[in-house]
Parts: structure tokens; sequence; C-alpha cells
């Protein structure tokens, strides 16, 4: 009887997860399947191996954590949020598998993986934090003129700034960054809105950036 209510807990979790978080935000089906997949085979294995032996489980559960993090490495890459929802998927399965007379501790633990990411990839939540790989068309190898000049183009405070890519002879720029976008501000003035922008007769950029 545990095990059937485990079970069906570990259904009503996966689609949860997969139905009423993952895909309404995302919308990649491509990995509903492959979460479906996750979550119903390592149920199926676990719950095989768990009763021939009841301490195969934790080997079993790294085990898994194994495969899929080199499956992970030689597959199309995923996005971080994208990981997190597939370890949970996989982690809902391995909680539906517990061999245990209380379904209440599972189903809690379950319960609490739905929690963690409703909250944590909530639209609302950072939604002005961003991150972006930017390629600018002008050469900028020093640190603060770049930040001034993402600055202005973005409209936008720029908490990060890592460059990929210097190119002088093309005159571009490729740089990583992550930035706070401010809602109402427009990118021609955004860095002066805050910092005060000089704009000098050959095109230079000079912004007094805070730290």
């Amino acid at each position: 009887m545990e095990r059937l209510a485990l079970l069906l807990c570990d259904i009503a979790a996966v689609s949860l997860l997969v139905f009423g978080l993952y895909f309404p935000r995302h919308r990649r089906r491509d990995l509903v399947v492959a979460y479906l997949g996750v979550n119903v085979g390592v149920l199926a294995v676990a719950s095989s191996l768990g009763a021939a032996d009841s301490r195969a489980g934790i080997g079993l559960g790294l085990a898994l954590f194994g495969v899929l993090s080199i499956i992970r490495l030689r597959s199309t890459e995923l996005d971080q949020h994208e990981v997190a929802y597939y370890f949970s998927a996989l982690a809902l399965g391995l909680l539906g598998a517990m061999d245990t007379t209380d379904v209440r501790l599972p189903a809690g633990l379950m319960a609490m993986v739905l929690a963690v990411l409703f909250v944590g990839d909530h639209p609302r939540l950072l939604s002005s934090y961003r991150r972006q790989v930017v390629v600018l068309d002008t050469a900028l190898p020093e640190h603060t003129a770049l930040v001034a000049h993402l600055e202005h183009t973005l409209g936008a405070r720029v908490h990060s700034a890592v460059v990929q890519r210097v190119d002088l002879v093309n005159d571009t720029t490729v740089v990583d960054v992550r930035y706070r976008s401010t809602p109402g501000v427009r990118p021609e003035n955004g860095a002066a809105a805050r910092a005060g922008t000089a704009v000098a007769a050959g095109g230079t950029t000079a912004v007094a950036v805070r730290p």
C-alpha cells in the first residue's frame, strides 16, 4: 500500500514539475519527454533494485547522478535552470522509490523540491538581472571604457563584464555581460541618467562609473 501511495505521489509531483512549472515557463517540448523519462526510469530501476537490496538505494542514486552528468557533457548544452529541473525529476524518482512504511517523509521532500523550484524559477524573482553575450562594433580593451560603453548602450547598470575576445583588426569586442535593467530608462540615456555622460567629438564616451 505504501509503495502504491509513493508511486502516486511521484506521478503527481513530476506532472506538477513538468506541466505546472517547467513547460508553462520555458515552453521547451523536447525536455518534457526527457524529464518524464528520467523520472519514470529512475523510479522503476530504483524500485526494482531496492526491493532486492535495501542498501542499493544510496549507491544507485550516486551512480545515476554521475551518469546523467556525463550525458549532459556529451549532449546538447543545457541552461542551468534546465539542469536544475533535470536533477529534480531524478530526485523525485528516487524519493518515489524509497522503501519506507511512512510516506509522509518522501512526500514532504517531494513537496519541498517543488516549492524550491516554484520560488527559485519564478519569473518575478530577480527579473531585472540579466545576462547577455554582446558583440560591440568597436574594440575596447580598457575595462572602464568598456563598462561605460555597455551601460550607455544597454541603459542598465553593469555588474560584470567578462571580455571573451577583442579584435583590433576588425574593431570588435565580444563580452559576456551581467547587468540590471532599469524600468523606464531608455538605452540611449541610461548611463547619462545615472552617472553623467560626456560624448567627445571623436565618439569616445567618458562615464564616471560608480563601483
